[in-house]
């Protein structure tokens, strides 16, 4: 299925199912693609299909310089986004300067359009990281992926880069307090002849035990709505969607389904 990249630095606003009017910021090159995960339903395909054709990364002044003309337009013009979302093409968290860019950002917004809300996607590999971690604490929502615990699912599914270990990262989301919101991904398929399907009671059970433990202010559930880079991917019915919420209304686990 066809795949895309964000071909600037700042993009939109445009029309989140969960977040609303976003206005977006990507800290990866516009030419390819950047990831510690290289997730089989990612929109920006996969990664060695993205290579970039220039590795360097925007500077923090340029990112600051760029969100500050547009936030000034939408502040102008009476469209302020509902929140300024770092996403993009790939992990945001990589950036070497991504604390300061975050203290940059924070400080534009209250210029130029204070109600919105700064948010971060993130797929939760970096948050070992002392600057990451202050950063993540500094938004107003810092939304981390955790699409199962299960340690082959997050091999098929997520297949991450380098030594990234399920149970140290459930550790680190502990971290954080509570001031979390947490972002699943629900699908099922094949990939590479192995099949997966994170909404077995197996795999939903033990990620509420891991909710349990990390205490997000509340979980975004969803399937895939876009295009995808493997084609053997079933999106999950609502229906079933509604019943992974009600086991987590059960364990008084607060959600929003999108």
């Amino acid at each position: 299925m066809a795949t895309f990249l964000f071909d600037s630095i700042v993009f939109g606003p445009v029309k989140s199912r969960r977040l609303g009017a976003s206005l977006g910021i990507n800290l990866l090159p516009t030419s390819g693609k950047i990831c510690s995960f290289d997730c089989i339903y990612c929109e920006c395909g996969l990664n060695d299909q993205r290579i970039p054709q220039k590795r360097g990364l925007p500077g923090a002044d340029e990112i600051d310089v760029e969100l500050r003309a547009k936030l000034k337009e939408l502040s102008d013009t009476n469209q302020p986004p509902d929140v300024i979302t770092f996403a993009g093409n790939g992990e945001p968290t990589l950036h070497p300067n991504f604390l300061q860019i975050i203290k940059n950002t924070i400080a534009s917004r209250d210029e130029f359009c204070p109600e919105a809300k700064v948010s971060v996607l993130s797929n939760s590999t970096r948050i070992w990281n002392e600057n990451v971690i202050e950063a993540l604490n500094l938004v107003d929502m810092n939304i981390l992926k955790l699409d199962s615990i299960i340690e082959e699912t997050v091999k098929l599914v997520n297949n991450p880069n380098g030594n990234f270990k399920i149970e140290e990262c459930i550790q680190q989301l502990k971290v954080f307090n509570g001031r979390l919101i947490i972002q699943t991904l629900f699908c099922r398929g094949e990939v590479n002849g192995n099949h997966f399907d994170n909404t077995t009671n197996i795999e939903v059970d033990a990620w509420i035990e891991a909710l349990k433990e990390i205490h997000p202010q509340y979980v975004m559930i969803y399937s895939i709505s876009r295009d995808t880079p493997v084609n053997s991917i079933e999106k999950i019915s609502r229906e079933e969607l509604t019943a992974i919420a009600e086991r987590l209304k059960e364990n008084n686990i607060a959600f929003e389904i999108s």
